[in-house]
């Protein structure tokens, strides 16, 4: 059985996110796979995009697995010590938080503080 290490894409429209899996090479991109190794987050460049179990897929490189080109570069970044750790999020939000209408116009309609001190 041939196994390689790629991409799955898991991410929606115009949003890519992949997974790193490892693979049997006749099945589909998006298909089956034998282990999830990490994933991959290509629209944050500015900051550690990625994360990668190095020592599961050093592991599957020593039984035979062949990584793509871009699963390899990922492989050389994980080894200088680039990326994050496995499960963590990044930072960054992907959508600016949305503040309930009802939220708002309590805090606009908000009563003055009864603490505060009144000026005559």
């Amino acid at each position: 059985m041939a196994v390689r290490i790629r991409l799955k894409r898991v991410g929606g429209r115009s949003r890519p996110t992949f997974r790193v899996v490892v693979t049997d090479l006749r099945n589909p991109r998006d298909g089956r796979f034998l282990e999830a190794l990490g994933s991959y987050e290509p629209l944050y460049p500015g900051q550690p995009n990625f994360s990668l179990d190095l020592e599961r897929a050093k592991y599957w490189l020593s039984v035979g697995a062949r990584p793509s080109d871009t699963v390899a570069s990922l492989i050389r970044r994980a080894e200088k010590g680039e990326g994050r750790p496995k499960g963590a999020a990044i930072v960054e939000s992907r959508r600016p938080a949305a503040v309930p209408a009802a939220a708002e116009a309590a805090v606009a309609g908000a009563a003055p503080d009864a603490a505060a001190p009144v000026e005559d």
